[in-house]
């Protein structure tokens, strides 16, 4: 069979132009542009490319961006003062701290803190429930990633069968609930799900996150599926550090209609959802229709 290889750079490319334009257009009406605030605490080497990632593609679509850097040794009143003030300021209006957090700082705590119109990372309790409602305009960059690229590769999903791997609160959960809001029938396995492979392998789309490298291999597939594979893996091979996904690529993607790679796939259009999602927090605050 031959399969398409997904090309989540270009497909992100796409959307931070499409959200440019938007911008585009409320500075031509005279509004503001968009601004995104990003806390970084500490100095992880992985954290800091993220964040740079994240800067860069806002100046790419038009968006504001402001950085906020804190030691590793900041207390958890010093963070919570930060996030207040953004949550206060008129000009930003997204706010992103960049998990993880050293071990003495709360991320449970900082989510619930920044304002449910202002959590582009669509992690807040409300923002949570209302995805559960349908209600979302903010939901997980990742999962909304995952959609758009379905979206833009299948059409309409009425009446596909999608089986999720993975039941966590950032990718999992979501997903299915996007799939489901979607017209999709959708069926979630994890680690206590007997013959996992034997559902999987039903699906019209598999979404692979569950953070176990390789895990999805050619018996979790059926022929002409459409795999999104949402795992990145560090892994030792002959020697050299090597990036994979959930999804044993050289053996399932010859079954595909079409599959993301990894690197390359899932990852550019998380972020291109997080500026996607900051766009909708600015018309939201400052009352443009979207």
């Amino acid at each position: 069979m031959t399969f398409k290889v997904i090309n989540g750079k270009k497909m992100a490319d796409d959307l931070v132009e499409e959200v440019r334009l938007e911008v585009q257009q409320m500075c031509e009406a005279g509004h503001a542009a968009p601004g995104l605030a990003v806390v970084l605490v500490g100095d992880d080497p992985a954290s800091g490319v993220y964040v740079r990632n994240k800067i860069r593609r806002a100046e790419q679509a038009g968006i504001r961006s402001i950085e906020k850097r804190m030691s590793a040794d900041c207390n958890q009143e010093e963070l919570d003062a930060v996030v207040e003030a953004l949550n206060q300021d008129d000009d930003v209006h997204g706010i992103l701290v960049q998990l993880p957090l050293p071990k003495h700082l709360s991320e449970e705590r900082i989510i619930r803190l920044i304002s449910p119109q202002k959590d582009v990372d669509g992690f807040h309790p409300v923002n949570v429930g209302l995805l559960g409602t349908g209600q979302a305009d903010l939901v997980p960059c990742t999962p909304l990633g995952c959609l758009e690229m379905l979206q833009r590769e299948l059409g309409d999903l009425s009446g596909k069968h999608a089986v999720i791997v993975g039941r966590s609160n950032i990718v999992g959960k979501p997903m299915a609930n996007l799939l489901l809001q979607a017209n999709c029938t959708i069926t979630v396995v994890h680690s206590r799900t007997p013959n996992a492979s034997e559902i999987s392998r039903m699906a019209d789309i598999v979404v692979a996150a569950v953070g176990v490298p390789k895990l999805v291999g050619d018996a979790w597939i059926k022929p002409g599926a459409v795999v999104i594979d949402v795992g990145i893996n560090a892994i030792e091979l002959d020697g050299k550090r090597k990036l994979v996904g959930d999804v044993d690529y050289d053996k399932v993607a010859p079954m595909c209609q079409a599959i993301t790679p990894v690197p390359g796939g899932v990852g550019p259009m998380t972020i291109a959802c997080l500026m996607k999602n900051t766009l909708v927090a600015a018309k939201r605050l400052m009352n443009i229709s979207h």
